[in-house]
């Protein structure tokens, strides 16, 4: 099952997470991002690449939703696919639903 607002055995504060797969979703708002002004495209800051970085060394799987990206869907269906698409096989099939809405 999934677990929301998961807090790792490290002390790391995880939006979603599937324990015993050591998988995790984060949902990333606009303070996870900096723009790079000479692509004008968006990237990760420091704090948000290093708890990845030390997610990984643990022995978690990291999926990011970044914001800018979650925000051009339109419908849940478009959702659906698209963190199915995120998710491949490591979300073993399973979309968490959450008040019917699919994230």
């Amino acid at each position: 099952t999934h677990e929301f607002e998961y807090v790792t055995e490290e002390g790391f504060s995880l939006d979603m997470a599937r324990p015993t797969l050591k998988h995790c979703i984060e949902v990333d708002g606009p303070s996870h991002y900096l723009r790079d002004a000479a692509s004008d495209t968006f990237v990760e800051n420091g704090a948000t690449r290093l708890k990845t970085r030390l997610l990984e060394s643990f022995g978690w799987t990291v999926t990011r939703v970044p914001y800018f990206e979650w925000g051009r869907l339109q419908s849940d269906v478009e959702k659906r696919h698209y963190l199915e698409a995120k998710l491949g096989n490591s979300g073993r099939g399973e979309v968490a639903e959450r008040r019917g809405v699919a994230i």
